[in-house]
């Protein structure tokens, strides 16, 4: 029988997270809903992988992705965008389009940063959802009128910090069942990565973060609402 294209294979690839976004944001499902389909689409990313040869995968090419934040400040999303890019074997940095305005730029394999795109839009969409539903909360209601801001800011930091958490270990299990299959796929894109972004003569530089204002409160409140959207890790590692 003979071997599907890669571009068949990615296009296919697409066309399924295509799917899946229309499912979970265009049409606006649960956020459980949500997160499950980042461990969906992670398993397909994982199949993806698998189907191709070491010599076809360094044989792909990086590419840039960005995701408009239309923000001029920083946003809690900061904090989660980093593990999104380990997730998904890529690299990312944040920059302003020509208006001034930030967005985050995923760099790697086609198929890497098409999922890292979708996912940080997933989480963008579930942080603000639950922050209407906390809004309305007796909760938040007895904070003052002027407490409410970083109210708001403490309870989405908590909820992007602990779905990054969550990231982090399904991307461990997911790597330890490649390895499994006696590939170790992460180390192979991650030279490809690295070999392409240094062509690119970028000046990176890693900013540290002023301290923020934060209230326990609310961002224990935001912390046990990403904790009771994540799905189990073990659902991502799932190759079969």
């Amino acid at each position: 029988m003979p071997r599907v294209s890669i571009p068949a294979e990615l296009d296919k690839l697409k066309s399924r997270i295509q799917a899946l976004r229309a499912k979970t944001i265009d049409n606006g499902c649960t956020e459980d809903e949500a997160l499950s389909a980042a461990a969906k689409v992670a398993e397909l990313l994982d199949r993806h992988d698998l189907s191709l040869t070491d010599v076809e995968i360094r044989e792909e090419h990086c590419e840039r992705l960005a995701y408009e934040t239309w923000r001029r400040k920083r946003i809690p999303l900061d904090s989660c965008v980093g593990a999104v890019a380990d997730f998904c074997d890529c690299r990312v940095w944040r920059e302003k389009n020509p208006t001034g305005e930030f967005r985050y730029v995923f760099f790697g394999l086609r198929s890497d940063v098409t999922v890292a795109h979708y996912l940080i839009e997933l989480i963008d969409r579930a942080v603000r959802g639950e922050l209407g539903r906390y809004k309305a909360s007796r909760e938040y209601l007895r904070f003052r009128h002027n407490e409410r801001h970083m109210a708001n800011a403490s309870f989405a930091l908590g909820m992007v910090s602990s779905i990054a958490t969550k990231l982090t270990a399904m991307k461990a299990v997911r790597d330890g069942v490649n390895r499994g299959s006696g590939r170790d796929l992460v180390v192979i894109k991650a030279a490809i990565v690295e070999d392409e972004l240094a062509r690119l003569d970028l000046k990176l530089r890693t900013v540290r973060s002023a301290p923020r204002m934060v209230s326990r409160t609310a961002f224990e409140a935001g912390s046990a609402a990403g904790s009771s959207l994540a799905v189990n890790p073990g659902i991502a590692g799932r190759t079969s």
